[in-house]
């Protein structure tokens, strides 16, 4: 037996297209952590900021509410602890974007496959071939998009370490898991519906 007839018919053999779509997936979600976790911290900081920040005839003093509702404790700080400040909750966050990215982008299409594979046949011969992929591709990712519910305790707990550290302050994450329990999955309904 030569050595490309055993790679052939393993059962562990994948042609690279799976593994493309994890690893794909997991730096799509490390750059966009990367990326975008400071400007979600800078929103979720101004939309839970109780203090009025813009004060019309004194620029300054807006720079300065802006300032401290921003960077919070490292308000007076240099601008690397500034910078350093936009990232708390920075492991949940990558937890949920990654596990996020990684079930979206390569869960989608195994689902769709699987679809196809059961019943594309049908869907072609109901809808036409090309209607009944964009169906499949639907249906696929609408089955995906309900799955994410599972993963919002980490977005909810980045948000909070956002937002609220001191409440996280202390506490390890199965001590926070048992203590929130449910709780963490507010909004799991709107999410699935969306």
């Amino acid at each position: 037996k030569s050595s490309s007839d055993t790679v052939a018919t393993s059962p562990m053999h994948m042609s690279g297209k799976f593994e493309a779509r994890i690893i794909g997936s997991a730096v799509a979600g490390i750059s966009e952590l990367a990326l975008f976790h400071p400007v979600d911290t800078i929103a979720k900081r101004l939309m839970s900021t109780e203090t009025q920040l813009v004060i019309l005839n004194s620029p300054a003093q807006t720079a300065m509410n802006l300032n401290s509702a921003i960077f919070r404790n490292a308000a007076g700080e240099s601008v690397g602890r500034k910078a350093v400040s936009l990232f708390p909750g920075i492991g949940f966050g990558a937890a949920y974007k990654i596990l996020q990215r990684v079930y979206k982008f390569g869960g989608q299409p195994v689902v769709k496959d699987a679809l196809t594979k059961k019943y594309g046949s049908e869907f072609d011969e109901r809808f036409g071939h090309k209607t009944g992929q964009t169906l499949l591709a639907a249906i696929s990712g609408s089955l995906i998009g309900i799955g994410e519910v599972v993963l919002l305790p980490l977005d909810a707990l980045k948000v909070k370490a956002q937002t609220a550290p001191e409440q996280l302050h202390g506490r390890g994450v199965v001590n926070i898991f048992a203590q929130e329990g449910m709780s963490l999955y507010r909004g799991a309904g709107l999410t699935a519906m969306r």
